[in-house]
């Protein structure tokens, strides 16, 4: 456990990216952290507040460090394919939040990349590894639902997260930022059966009072190759007060052979002070009653960082260095999930089905 195998660079000190650096440092297998932001007093006190050994206002300087042989590419989500293409030409693997672009042409330009040099690609759809869909795919694996023929998937959120979102990137809508990830889990969980056609609504007024092209609530119905029906939905528009700390929602598979239902909606512990709880997603805000266990990527408890990005970036430090099989999501499938978003968002915007693959 004393090896020190890794020189890991992190790109990007926001929120996600800090929590990548800070577990990243804690790693046994990690010798060597750098990190960097395009604003460099960002990049050096996320540096300060992890122990880096380097830091910089530049992102392609930290991927071509000679002691950095793996990459995490935590920018905002327009910001993706330089790091990513550039860490792949040099031969290092990557870990990219997701999605894995905002354009169908970025992503294509990542995956173009990505074969030329034979590299390693993953993207950070972290609700893959949330103990409670870990346990649904194992169930999947052993076939115990049969085939799969319909299934239902909805998240919400207040509108506080939301504007924090927006105000990072318009082009960040609650479908392209939030939905995709359960355009994942549907895709996973029906692994080898992808998307062929979307059907969409879309409602608006509070998010585009205030200047933006989100909508507050959008429901698609997604049919599958092999005719699998799939109900998506999300309101990020919920009250800003609403209790949930990040994402609540709810997972349900329909088989022929048996059903599973997946309350993850966080109303099982609650917690009420006077005091006021902040949120861990937007600074400044706090609210009295929240549902705890709702942070979408996890929680600080008694010193270290537990839940989904925490099981999610300790999973693919550990394939690094042994190379056993892994669950991140692959950057084909990314593509598909982009796809799919961006259609749910082309039917919404035109009232009609769109088949997939989209025309670009």
């Amino acid at each position: 456990m004393n090896r020190k195998e890794l020189g890991i660079a992190v790109v990007g000190a926001g929120r996600i990216g800090t929590l990548r650096a800070r577990l990243a440092a804690k790693h046994p297998a990690v010798g060597f952290l750098a990190v960097s932001d395009l604003d460099p007093q960002r990049a050096r006190a996320l540096a300060e507040q992890a122990g880096a050994d380097f830091h910089s206002g530049d992102n392609l300087e930290v991927i071509a460090r000679p002691e950095v042989n793996a990459v995490f590419v935590s920018t905002p989500e327009g910001q993706h394919a330089a790091p990513v293409r550039r860490a792949l030409e040099l031969g290092k693997p990557v870990l990219v939040e997701k999605p894995i672009a905002l354009t169908l042409k970025d992503a294509d330009d990542i995956l173009a990349t990505l074969r030329a040099t034979g590299g390693d690609l993953r993207v950070g759809y972290s609700r893959r590894f949330k103990e409670c869909f870990l346990r649904a795919k194992e169930q999947m694996l052993h076939g115990r639902l049969g085939r799969v023929v319909g299934g239902l998937a909805r998240v919400y959120n207040s509108r506080a997260q939301a504007f924090a979102i927006l105000k990072r990137d318009a082009h960040a809508t609650p479908v392209m930022d939030v939905l995709t990830y359960y355009v994942d889990l549907m895709c996973w969980f029906l692994e080898g059966n992808t998307p062929v056609e979307v059907v969409a609504r879309g409602q608006s007024g509070i998010f585009k009072e205030a200047g933006y092209g989100a909508h507050d609530v959008t429901w698609a119905i997604v049919t599958f190759t092999d005719g699998a029906v799939v109900n998506l939905g999300v309101s990020y528009a919920l009250p800003e007060k609403y209790p949930t700390l990040g994402q609540s929602d709810r997972v349900e598979l329909l088989g022929t052979h048996g059903t599973m239902l997946i309350d993850d909606d966080h109303m099982d512990h609650l917690l009420y002070s006077e005091k006021g709880i902040p949120h861990p997603y937007v600074p400044d805000h706090s609210v009295n009653m929240a549902f705890l266990g709702s942070n979408t990527a996890g929680d600080w408890a008694v010193g270290d960082f537990w839940g989904p990005l925490g099981n999610e970036t300790r999973a693919w430090l550990d394939h690094l260095v042994t190379g056993h099989p892994t669950a991140h999501t692959t950057p084909e499938q990314a593509r598909i999930n982009l796809e799919t978003t961006l259609a749910i968002e082309r039917a919404v915007a035109t009232g009609k089905p769109v088949r997939l693959p989209l025309e670009t």
